[in-house]
């Protein structure tokens, strides 16, 4: 085994432990999604997103137009996000406060570790969220998310990357056996050559 061939494999194990330890922000565009009812209302959009198992979401920032349809309120207009059983997560009412209907712009941030709000989604990985209204004022379409997007800023769960000295005693082995099968396949050879 060359020392080449170790190289490279430093270099992979290195980058597999970048990619486990980095992640991308999910950005959902929530264009068209309609709120209906309450938390569970068969009429509310549930949508589902595969972050990786255990993921922590630890923001939000958004950017979005919303509708509030009298005389349902734009503080009416809520998202659930959760985890996949919704045992774990956080309601966001961006227009909290605004107790009138019409349409308006909202826009911010929130960094939930700080505000002690980060959670895990299980160890399936997912991700829900559900368009909903606080206060059910009809049947049918309380509010209208008409444009933007939420991001979510996601940490995946931590995956044990073996220390430097350990790669090092790997790379060693390895090193030996192949040390040692090229030295057998030698003399193999030698005493083939014997005869």
């Amino acid at each position: 085994m060359s020392l080449s061939f170790f190289n490279k494999l430093v270099v992979s194990l290195s980058l597999f432990a970048c990619s486990a330890l980095c992640a991308a922000p999910l950005t959902v565009s929530v264009a068209g999604v309609n709120s209906v009812g309450n938390i569970g209302d068969p009429g509310n959009t549930v949508l589902t997103f595969s972050v990786g198992a255990n993921a922590t979401i630890t923001s939000i920032d958004f950017s979005i137009n919303l509708t509030a349809i009298s005389p349902s309120y734009l503080s009416e207009i809520g998202l659930q996000f959760t985890d996949s059983t919704q045992t774990d997560g956080v309601v966001f009412n961006p227009g909290s406060g605004d107790d009138f209907a019409g349409t308006d712009n909202y826009m911010g941030s929130a960094d939930l570790l700080a505000l002690g709000l980060a959670f895990n989604v299980g160890s399936d990985g997912i991700l829900r969220l559900e368009f909903y209204e606080d206060f059910d004022d009809f049947p049918g379409i309380d509010g209208t998310w008409n444009a933007g997007t939420i991001t979510f800023g996601i940490e995946p769960a931590v995956v044990p990357v073996p220390e430097p000295s350990t790669a090092l005693l790997l790379g060693a082995g390895l090193m030996a056996i192949g040390y040692g099968r090229r030295r057998s396949a030698a003399l193999k050879k030698g005493t083939a050559s014997v005869h």
